[in-house]
């Protein structure tokens, strides 16, 4: 007799129980149709540093994520101006976003010229190359570079070889990647004697040295503008973001990987 009671007011515990778990669920602080995730499209050269800082923006607004997609920012506008689904745009020149916001794919007003870079020569850490004149030496067969027609450090790479007097030269060598991360792993592993890259790309590498940099005049500027893309699924957060990437946590960030706050 004493067990059916007793089952009753087992049952009676456990929906109040469940009861009580429904509405823990109901009144959480983040549910999961709060949380948003910003899809980031940023330059090649961005990849080590952007991490982090999207990790210190997360400290803040946990019921942020990300998703990132690096790439040549010559590619990742075209992708955007071809409808990919992107919230944020971080560039590693600013060509490729004038072309965008002249399309009208830019959020009016969130445009930000945030970095500045260096374009360096390297080479292999073993190599007897001292500056930019010494690749017309017979032993340097290989120089490369990025793409001119989608990465941007490419562009200024050939800009500052025709500055310097040596382009018509140096023609026949040149082997061409699809981002300067690629150009990088060329020169590591000795598919190429030489190469054209951003000061900051090297700081992960221990198998190649700076053998110079390029002279600032011999270039146009290095610019890293970053706005938020039309057509973002979140544009309050998009917005956000990018304001935290001129925010001093963001820069002390940037500035350790060996990014240069533009207008500094």
């Amino acid at each position: 007799m004493g067990l059916p009671q007793y089952c009753g007011r087992q049952s009676r515990r456990f929906r109040s129980f469940a009861a009580l778990l429904l509405l823990a669920g109901l009144f959480s602080p983040v549910n999961a149709q709060d949380r948003v995730t910003l899809t980031i499209s940023a330059a090649a050269s961005l990849k080590d540093a952007l991490t982090p800082v999207e990790a210190a923006y997360s400290q803040s607004h946990t019921s942020v994520g990300f998703v990132n997609n690096f790439a040549s920012s010559g590619v990742l506008a075209t992708q955007i101006d071809q409808g990919a689904p992107v919230d944020v745009f971080f560039s590693a020149a600013s060509k490729p976003l004038d072309n965008l916001e002249a399309k009208g794919l830019i959020v009016a007003g969130t445009r930000r010229n945030l970095l500045r870079n260096t374009l360096v020569l390297i080479a292999p850490l073993d190599s007897s190359l001292r500056d930019f004149q010494g690749l017309v030496d017979s032993s340097i067969r290989s120089i490369a570079l990025g793409d001119s027609a989608s990465v941007p450090a490419g562009q200024y790479a050939l800009q500052t070889l025709t500055a310097l007097h040596l382009l018509e030269k140096l023609k026949a060598r040149l082997v061409f990647g699809s981002d300067v991360r690629q150009v990088l792993t060329f020169v590591e592993t000795g598919n190429a004697d030489a190469g054209l890259v951003y000061s900051t790309d090297v700081q992960s590498s221990w198998k190649v040295r700076i053998v110079a940099e390029a002279p600032d005049s011999a270039h146009d500027q290095i610019v890293y503008p970053a706005a938020v893309v039309k057509g973002s699924h979140s544009e309050a957060a998009a917005r956000s973001f990018v304001e935290f990437l001129g925010a001093s946590a963001a820069k002390e960030i940037f500035v350790k990987n060996g990014f240069t706050i533009a207008g500094q």
